[in-house]
């Protein structure tokens, strides 16, 4: 089993911006040093609790601070924006890191970033994320001129095009045909596990997927393979879950439970979330549950795992062999 490390990151807005951000690369250098094998970075526009606005600018931020870890976009939401400058960023990025680069991405998931780039019909960024990653594909796939006409973009680059001098094709990335693509899922028998098996692509259960929707991820990315013609590869599949180590389990129980601890109160900035989004049935065990039993305690016991570092083993393998 490999590690990985996801990081939204999420931060208490009332905390001075730059030491938190800083606070950022420290842990990212640190998971690199002690053996960590990815670290997957999150995109947010309209959030100082979640303010790492470019994963590619930090992620860049990383290279000459690291060795062997795999900078990962946790994701890049394509309905955000245009589509040759996402290709033109990642294969940038892709080259500047010699590889170690993996291209998540996404239709989206905060709210706030849905209302101010006016991308609040999830159907609609679905269908946005698809044609981008495929306008993508195409730009890294050939060389100017370009016409690439699809419903959300149109794309056009004919009469400037001139090979000699080097204008007019998009960059293309250093891992060829293009660097591992992922998506991200936290619902049941979800649509971007699907198309991942298709594609051929990696995904991540989310940090808050309950044990079912994990459990139902394999067999729905089973199916996009078999649709597309494709054979599974496990190694495509992440699953992510909030992890605390400590000396010993009471020593965790304790921090981990502190109403004031930053456990806490990450569960409950995530619960404010969903709630006012309406998204909060996708953390309920139980669709009968009422909001009011999405608590943060209950978030703990459900998707957090902490404790001894025997007992965390155990408990995350528990976590793997229910999604099996």
């Amino acid at each position: 089993m490999k590690l990985g490390m996801f990081m939204m990151p999420y931060h208490d807005p009332k905390r001075d911006l730059h030491r938190a951000l800083h606070e950022d690369v420290e842990i990212a250098v640190h998971a690199d040093q002690v053996g960590f094998d990815e670290l997957w970075v999150g995109e947010h526009y309209s959030a100082p609790s979640e303010p790492i606005t470019s994963p590619f600018i930090f992620l860049a931020n990383l290279i000459a601070r690291t060795k062997r870890i795999r900078l990962c976009t946790g994701v890049i939401n394509l309905p955000q924006q245009h589509p040759a400058i996402v290709a033109a960023h990642a294969s940038l990025l892709d080259h500047l890191s010699e590889g170690r680069f993996t291209f998540g991405i996404s239709s989206g998931g905060l709210p706030s970033d849905f209302e101010l780039f006016k991308r609040t019909d999830a159907a609609e960024r679905n269908a946005m994320m698809i044609e981008s990653a495929d306008t993508i594909l195409k730009l890294w796939a050939s060389d100017g001129p370009y016409e690439i006409h699809g419903k959300h973009w149109d794309i056009s680059l004919k009469d400037f095009v001139v090979p000699e001098l080097g204008i007019g094709t998009i960059l293309k990335p250093f891992q060829r045909p293009h660097p591992p693509m992922a998506v991200s899922a936290a619902s049941p028998a979800s649509g971007s596990v699907k198309l991942a098996g298709s594609r051929g692509w990696q995904f991540i259960s989310a940090h808050f997927c309950t044990r079912a929707s994990i459990k139902s991820h394999w067999p729905t990315y089973l199916a996009g393979c078999e649709a597309a013609g494709r054979k599974p590869d496990p190694s495509a599949w992440r699953i992510a879950r909030v992890i605390h180590v400590a000396r010993d389990d009471a020593e965790a129980r304790a921090y981990a439970e502190d109403p004031a601890g930053p456990y806490y109160d990450f569960w409950r900035y995530l619960l404010g979330v969903l709630t006012r989004a309406g998204m909060l049935a996708m953390l309920k065990t139980d669709k009968g549950m009422p909001d009011a039993a999405v608590t943060p305690e209950y978030a703990l016991r459900e998707f957090a795992i902490y404790g001894s570092p025997a007992r965390v083993a155990e408990m995350y393998w528990k976590v793997l062999r229910a999604a099996a």
